[in-house]
Parts: structure tokens; sequence; C-alpha cells
């Protein structure tokens, strides 16, 4: 199907409102991708580029930047999370799961949602079987977890023209990758409907730190700035908002106060509730009932 085929176009000012629980009126959620880069491959993403060019392999000096996140960065992280005392959503690599298993069991102790994010760092579009990759990752995590995954971001939000059939099919109920809206759609496949939970391109580390180049403040001042007009938009109805971080680039030591900042503003602001994308799926399946 192609995009208007899967959605109609709905201004928000013209739908029936949200309400949250709790007389809150925005939802944030937290979301933490964690990968596994393949030594062997090219990297999917780079912070140096080499002397002469082109693609080395081994690429030591983007592998062992990429590293560094799930080494040391992450750690970092999850004690601004655990002190804040929020429960994010692990976007991670079916791959990912084995290879930094104490990453995953820290995850999984605190009660995060484990969303499929690939089962490696790889376009969905340049994966060998789409199907496969998807039911390969749901596999990883519900043997990890005890439960399969409800949510799927790809990586780098790559999607196949059959990208939300196939997840439907295969279980799933919501999906991040449309990021065309402050509050949940539904989205039609060729078997019944999947919902699309907001997710951030503006709000991610990788468009800020790594495309746009911006300093380290920069997340801390979006991500207020975002979060205040989302505030007052959600005066009448509910929105979601999603901050979403990588260990490697917002774990790095110059940047996490910045990532703390943002989250203790936010967490000190009243008719706020802090979400999973599954509590979010939940909430909005229930408020959105005619």
């Amino acid at each position: 199907m192609r995009p208007t085929e899967r959605l109609s176009y709905s201004p928000i000012t013209e739908r029936p409102p949200l309400k949250l629980p709790g007389d809150a009126r925005l939802a944030v959620w937290v979301i933490v991708n964690v990968e596994e880069w393949d030594a062997k491959e090219t990297m999917p993403r780079t912070v140096l580029t080499p002397p002469a060019g082109g693609s080395p392999s081994p690429d030591i000096p983007n592998w062992a930047w990429h590293e560094y996140g799930n080494r040391v960065g992450f750690w970092r992280m999850l004690e601004v999370f655990d002190t804040l005392k929020i429960k994010a959503a692990l976007a991670i690599n079916g791959s990912a799961i084995a290879a930094y298993e104490p990453i995953a069991r820290a995850a999984r102790d605190r009660g995060w949602e484990f969303i499929g994010h690939g089962f490696s760092q790889k376009n969905m579009q340049k994966v060998a079987n789409e199907r496969e990759d998807i039911v390969r990752t749901s596999k990883a995590i519900a043997d990890y977890v005890g439960r399969p995954p409800r949510g799927w971001l790809g990586p780098g939000l790559t999607e196949t023209w059959e990208t939300p059939d196939i997840l439907l099919e295969e279980g799933y109920d919501y999906v991040c990758d449309w990021v065309l809206d402050d509050q949940p759609v539904v989205l039609k496949t060729r078997t019944g409907s999947i919902v699309n939970i907001p997710y951030t391109q503006e709000c991610n580390d990788v468009a800020m730190m790594l495309i746009q180049h911006h300093k380290a403040s920069e997340y801390r001042d979006r991500a207020i700035d975002q979060f205040e007009q989302l505030y007052a938009d959600a005066r009448e109805s509910a929105r979601v908002m999603a901050l979403v971080v990588h260990p490697y680039i917002m774990g790095a030591p110059h940047r996490l106060r910045y990532l703390r900042e943002a989250l203790e503003h936010i967490a000190g602001k009243p008719e706020v509730t802090f979400r999973t994308g599954e509590e979010i799926l939940d909430w909005y399946r229930t408020a959105s009932k005619p």
C-alpha cells in the first residue's frame, strides 16, 4: 500500500478529545536504542572518516565509538532513569540481547518494555528476508523476556511497502516508524489495522548530534521547548511526546547532563505521565472507543 492508502488525512483539531487517566494531559515516553553493529560490515554511522576515504574493514574507530555506548554510556544513562524513577522502553536488535546481555537484564529487571528493532542494525529494505528478520527478532525477545514484543521500531525507521502488513501478521500491535502525529494513529494493513505510536525525529539524538552537528546542550534545549509546546497543546486533548536516545550518543560524558536536565524539567511539571509504548497503546485503545 502507498502511505496515503494506509491512513486518511486527519487534522488534529477536528478529532474527539482524548483524556489521559489521573488528570494528566501529556504522556511522555523515553526510547533507548540498543544495537549491535557487525564489525565485518560497513558501520551504520560514522564519527570519523578514514584518511583515504572508502569503507575500511575492519572499521575499528567507528565500531569502537559505538561499542563505548554499550560498555559505558548505557550505564551512565541508567543511573539517570533510576534516580528519576523513569521506566523506559528498550528498542533492541534481536542479536543485541545475547551480545549485550547485561543491558537486556538491567532493562528486564526494571520492567522496561522491549521493542523489536530488527535482528541487526540494518536497513529493512536490505535484509535478505524481512519476515524472517521480524520473526527472529520477536523470538529473541520472547525467549529472554518471557513474552513477545508488542511494538516495533525499524532500524533507522526503515520499512518496505509490506512492513506494517507483516508486523500485524506476526503478532505486533504497534509500530513507531510513521512520525507524522502527536497522537496515536491507526494504519490499515491487508489483514486488519495496526496502531502507530508517536515517535520523534526532532528530539532524537541521532538527528541533533550526528546529522545536524549541534552542541550537546541542544538536546536539553530542544526537548524542553518541544515539551512546553506539546504541554500547551494538550489543554483540551492529550498528546504524546517521545524522547529518543542512544547510549553511544547521549551516554557520552559531555552530553549526559543535558539528557538529565531535560528529564528533570519534564518530571517536575504537573499533569505529566511517563509511560511505555504499550501503556500508551492500551490507553489509546480505551480512550478512542466511541
